[in-house]
């Protein structure tokens, strides 16, 4: 009887742990398309932020 508890509690455990790692790995492709995505934007409105933010401050003085 304690050898099938022991089995179906360490079969619990490499459950967990697998999921844990698959885990891992989606918020790894998570935070690379955030990073994509990031770039891209900054890379494109790059320039354009930069025109916006002189003409506000030559507006200010």
């Amino acid at each position: 009887m304690s050898y099938k508890l022991y089995a179906w509690y360490q079969g619990m455990l490499t459950s967990l742990r697998n999921q844990k790692g698959q885990g891992m790995v989606e918020y790894g492709l998570i935070l690379a398309l955030v990073a994509v995505v990031a770039i891209t934007a900054l890379t494109t409105l790059g320039k354009n932020v930069g025109t916006v933010l002189n003409n506000v401050g030559a507006n200010i003085k």
